[in-house]
């Protein structure tokens, strides 16, 4: 059963990547290579045989000291980079939302069941004469979830906790 769940997640996994567009993947890329230790050691390579040759003298110095061709290839670099970083997050939130929606119903889908399950299992304690009104919490149990009200208890929650936090600072 794990193994039938674990491949159904690599094949909406592999659907989501399939789906990309070419943006998406150059974006990848770049944020993946970006957040290497090659990275590193390529601009320390760049940037330190930048400075040396144009500080040793003899050598024709085309950005002589303080260096303001390379801040500009800096900042540029500093721009798309960037880019491509959020355009690359931006489709990791995607996935992300895709993922939480799935997850959000089929926690609904086992709420429904486990509503189900209760209700039935009530049933059949009723049929054998099984007495379980010593639990006030199966009665609320039964009741089926309701998301929205769910989602304003919350709210209510959130606002009192801020109010809360207002009057202690």
């Amino acid at each position: 059963m794990t193994r039938q769940n674990v491949e159904a997640i690599i094949k909406l996994e592999e659907s989501a990547r399939s789906h990309r567009t070419w943006a998406d993947r150059i974006s990848s890329a770049v944020a993946r290579f970006c957040g290497s230790m090659a990275f590193v050691w390529v601009h320390v390579a760049w940037f330190g045989g930048w400075i040396v040759w144009n500080t040793i003298p003899g050598l024709f110095h085309f950005d002589a000291f303080p260096f303001t061709f390379l801040t500009l290839v800096v900042s540029l670099e500093a721009i798309f980079l960037s880019t491509f970083i959020l355009i690359s997050q931006n489709m990791d939130t995607r996935l992300s939302e895709r993922r939480n929606h799935l997850d959000l119903q089929v926690n609904l889908l086992a709420e429904q069941e486990n509503t189900k399950m209760l209700l039935l299992l009530t049933r059949i304690a009723e049929k054998l004469d099984i007495k379980s009104d010593d639990d006030p919490t199966i009665e609320v149990l039964e009741q089926s979830t309701r998301p929205e009200r769910l989602a304003q208890q919350i709210e209510a929650a959130d606002r009192e906790l801020e109010k809360k936090q207002k009057i202690g600072l």
